[in-house]
C-alpha cells in the first residue's frame, strides 16, 4: 500500500515527534506536470474523484485501485478536460482521517504540521515542484505549506477557503443551527449522510431530477456506502483536525513570502457555501494580490462536485496560466490597489485602506459584530456540547468521514 513514513522524511525534533506517523496516499497518470490535492476535515483522499478525473484523464490510481470517491451524479462532466496525459496526481488521507496514522494528542494537529506530511509526500515521491490545490482545511494547509516552502510551488488553488479561527464558524441563522444539531445528533451513516448533503449542496442542486431520481436520492445512497467503506473518524481525529482549523493563521509575513515566490493563485468558492463563507474568501485573494484570482461560483462548499467542470476548467487554466509564465497583473481579475480609502462591497460593508503596500480592512458594520459575537458563543455551545456527549458515550463515538471542512 502507499503510504509516506512522515518521521523517516525529517530530522531532529520533528522526526522524534513524527515516529510511527504515516501518511495514505495515491497517484494516477504518469507526467512531468505534478499536482499535489489536500483535502478538508473528515475528507479522504477518494474525495477529489471528479478533479483527478479532470486533470489526469483517468480515476484508476497507479497502484491498480479505482477511488470510491467520484460522488458527483454527473460523471462524466469533468472528464473531457484533460490536460493531455502529461499529468501525475498525488492525493491524500490528512493525519487523522482515512488509512493515515491517527495522533490521540490535539496538539499533533496543526495547519503546520499536516503541511510539513504533505512536505514529506512530496520527498517520497521525489517532487521537487508541484501544484497545490487544497480544499477548506486542506487549503489552510496548502497556504502553511506555500509559506514554508515557497520555492517549490508551482502554483496554488485555495476551493472554499477560510482564514480559520473564528471564519471557521458557519452562517448564523436557522438553516446552519438545524444542521449544526443533526450532525451532532446523527449516530448511523444514514443520519449523517443525510446532514451531509445539505451541508455539501445548494437546495436547488439536490432538488434536480437526473433522469427519474433527484440528485438528492442518488446522493445519499453514495454518500451512505461511502461513508461505510470509510469507515467513523475517531474521535481524536475529528478533534485533532477542528483543532487544526481553530488554530489556523496566516501572519502577513507567510503571506509576504507567498507573495515574493511569485507563483499564481487561484480562489475559488461556491457563493452559497455555509460553512466557509464567501466574504472570507475574497479577503483572503485581497491580501495575495496581485497573484491571486477570485472565482465565484454557483455552488456549495462542495463546489468542486457541483460545479465540477467548472472548477476543472478553472485548475487548468491555472496550470496553463503557470506553464505559460502568464503575468500576476494580467492573470488577477481584482481591482488595482490604490492609496487613501476605498470603499469596497463584499457581504459585509467594508471600508479599505492602502498605504505604503499594506491593506488593512476596518469592518464598520455593527451587525456584521454583533454577528461575530453569536457565532463565537454559537460555537462554544458546540463544542461544549460534543464535550458532554462524548462524555457520556459508553460506545465508540460516531465520527463520519464526509465533512470536507
Amino acid at each position: 500500500m502507499p503510504f509516506c513514513d512522515v518521521g523517516a522524511s525529517q530530522k531532529g525534533v520533528d522526526a522524534a515527534l513524527n515516529n510511527g506517523i504515516k501518511i495514505f496516499y495515491r497517484t494516477f497518470g504518469r507526467g512531468s506536470t505534478k499536482i499535489l490535492m489536500i483535502i478538508g476535515l473528515a475528507g479522504t483522499h477518494d474525495s477529489w474523484g471528479p478533479q483527478i478525473k479532470g486533470v489526469a484523464g483517468t480515476v484508476t490510481a497507479n497502484d491498480g485501485e479505482c477511488p470510491a470517491g467520484d460522488r458527483n451524479p454527473d460523471e462524466d462532466n469533468g472528464g473531457g478536460h484533460n490536460a493531455g496525459g502529461g499529468v501525475e496526481v498525488c492525493a491524500l488521507d490528512n493525519r487523522g482521517m482515512g488509512r493515515s496514522s491517527v495522533p490521540t494528542k490535539k496538539s499533533e494537529y496543526t495547519t503546520t504540521i499536516m503541511a510539513k506530511d504533505a512536505i514529506a509526500v512530496m520527498d517520497h515521491l521525489g517532487w521537487r515542484k508541484a501544484h497545490v490545490f487544497g480544499h477548506s482545511m486542506g487549503a489552510m494547509i496548502a497556504c502553511k505549506l506555500a509559506a514554508m516552502v515557497p520555492e517549490r510551488i508551482l502554483s496554488l488553488a485555495l476551493l472554499n477557503v477560510t482564514g480559520g479561527g473564528y471564519e471557521c464558524f458557519p452562517k448564523f441563522d436557522r438553516q446552519t443551527l438545524s444542521i449544526a444539531m443533526r450532525f451532532l445528533k446523527a449516530k448511523t451513516p444514514e443520519q449523517r449522510a443525510a446532514v451531509d448533503l445539505d451541508t455539501h449542496y445548494t437546495k436547488e442542486y439536490l432538488e434536480e431530477y437526473v433522469g427519474p431520481k433527484t440528485r438528492r436520492e442518488i446522493l445519499y445512497q453514495e454518500y451512505v456506502k461511502g461513508i461505510s467503506a470509510t469507515g467513523m473518524q475517531s474521535s481524536y481525529g475529528f478533534d485533532g483536525q477542528i483543532n487544526a482549523c481553530w488554530t489556523h493563521k496566516m501572519s502577513q509575513t507567510e503571506l509576504d513570502r507567498i507573495k515574493s515566490a511569485g507563483f499564481l493563485i487561484s480562489v475559488i468558492h461556491g457563493r452559497h457555501d455555509i460553512i466557509a463563507q464567501v466574504s472570507h474568501a475574497k479577503r483572503l485573494a485581497e491580501k495575495l494580490h496581485p497573484f491571486s484570482r477570485m472565482v465565484e461560483l454557483h455552488g456549495g462548499h462542495l463546489v468542486s462536485h457541483e460545479r465540477t467542470e467548472e472548477v476543472n476548467q478553472a485548475l487548468l487554466e491555472l496550470i496553463n496560466a503557470s506553464e505559460n509564465k502568464i503575468s500576476p497583473h494580467d492573470w488577477t481579475n481584482l481591482p488595482k490597489k490604490s492609496s487613501g480609502w476605498v470603499v469596497t462591497q463584499t457581504s459585509s460593508f467594508n471600508i479599505t485602506k492602502s498605504e505604503g503596500g499594506s491593506n488593512q480592512s476596518y469592518i464598520v458594520n455593527s451587525l456584521q459584530k454583533l454577528n461575530l459575537i453569536l457565532l463565537y458563543f454559537f460555537g462554544l455551545f458546540v463544542l461544549a456540547f460534543g464535550h458532554v456527549k462524548r462524555a457520556f458515550r459508553t460506545l465508540k463515538p460516531v465520527r463520519v468521514g464526509a465533512a470536507l471542512t
